[in-house]
């Protein structure tokens, strides 16, 4: 589980110093909700397997949707030419 916060952290900290137009907020985004996707089935994975609990699961998912709304807002910045 911690594998995968420090990934998605590093997803979102990697977006928030791209470039700041509008295509590349588009690419920031795509790249944000792709690496949640990839992260959420790798916990259903695990869940399946049972490697990891229901509320483990859950907990992992509850972070990786919190990561990707702050990688969303992060690339929602860019364009708005707000600070990251």
């Amino acid at each position: 589980m911690k594998k995968i916060i420090a990934i998605a952290s590093a997803a979102v900290l990697g977006l928030s110093v791209a470039a700041c137009d509008s295509a590349a907020e588009n690419a920031a985004e795509d790249q944000v909700e792709a690496t949640a996707d990839m992260q959420e089935e790798a916990v259903d994975a695990a869940e399946d397997a049972g490697a990891i609990t229901d509320a483990q699961a859950d907990a992992s998912e509850a972070a990786i949707e919190a990561t990707e709304d702050a990688g969303q807002a992060a690339a929602d910045s860019m364009d708005s030419g707000a600070p990251n």
